[in-house]
């Protein structure tokens, strides 16, 4: 069995050191589980904050918050999705998820290629789109890379099947209107809409599923939903941080991803 850990949170916008702790008191008090993956929300270290991602950018090699987490990775010698930060690269800003192995070496990052530009979202005004799916083999699975909006395509999740992933993640800050958010009905529908749609990427490409939201107000206009979840290839949900702030763990068999992948080829059919 593997063993996989959610940070799901509510970051301190614009403070990294405080969210960077953080992150390494989630992972202490699980360092006795022999984790093989920790997952973070997208923009850990930040929150939704226009000014961090224009103005306190991380460089190409993911500046002092990824070399923050490799030294968290090897300290407690455990994988990491470093959910995003926002990343400069030959003047252009990208949303990147880097990755982090149980020495503490970064090795491979993927940038955003959905960007939220619908119902208000700017991102597409401020962030580059990356044009490359990823999947990374680490020491335990391959893993399929997403961020956030990157999950409401499922041409993407079939991709990444066929590039060979076992468990794919999604970092997210999936957020709504407060106005929504406050109301407990409109916000059941909303977590419902994402339960869902988790279980179906699982279990339309037979693939683990791991999702990492933040949770709780952002500011007067946004919330997140929480709700990060695991959910296993025959679309059960093995565990749910529903609206906590909390380390979510779980065990997964992907054995169980190998043996379907025999059974039913599906990402060899189309």
């Amino acid at each position: 069995m593997s063993r996989v850990l959610c940070l799901q949170y509510n970051p301190k916008i614009g403070d990294k050191e405080f969210n960077l702790n953080r992150v390494e008191q989630f992972i202490l008090e699980y360092s006795n589980k022999s984790i093989d993956l920790v997952l973070l929300p997208e923009f850990f270290s930040t929150g939704i904050d226009h000014n961090s991602f224009l103005n306190f950018y991380e460089d190409e090699y993911g500046g002092y918050v990824v070399k923050k987490v490799k030294d968290i990775a090897k300290k407690y010698s455990v994988n990491i999705v470093a959910g995003s930060v926002i990343e400069k690269s030959d003047n252009k800003l990208y949303n990147t998820s880097f990755v982090i192995n149980r020495d503490g070496e970064s090795i491979c990052k993927y940038r955003k290629i959905h960007l939220f530009n619908y119902n208000g979202g700017t991102e597409g005004q401020r962030i580059t789109a990356g044009n490359e799916p990823v999947v990374v083999e680490l020491d335990f699975a391959k893993i399929g890379l997403n961020i956030c909006y990157d999950f409401r395509y499922p041409v993407m999740q079939k991709e990444l099947s066929k590039m060979g992933a076992e468990l794919l993640v999604c970092p997210t800050a999936w957020c709504i209107p407060n106005c929504i958010y406050n109301n407990n009905q409109k916000l059941k529908h909303e977590q419902d809409i994402w339960e869902s749609l988790n279980k179906i990427r699982a279990y339309d490409n037979l693939v683990y599923v791991v999702s990492c939201n933040q949770v709780g107000m952002v500011n007067n206009r946004l919330s997140n939903i929480g709700c990060s979840m695991v959910v296993s290839p025959d679309g059960k949900i093995l565990a749910n941080a529903e609206n906590n702030e909390c380390a979510l763990f779980a065990e997964i068999d992907l054995e169980t991803v190998r043996n379907y992948k025999k059974v039913y080829p599906i990402s060899e059919i189309d």
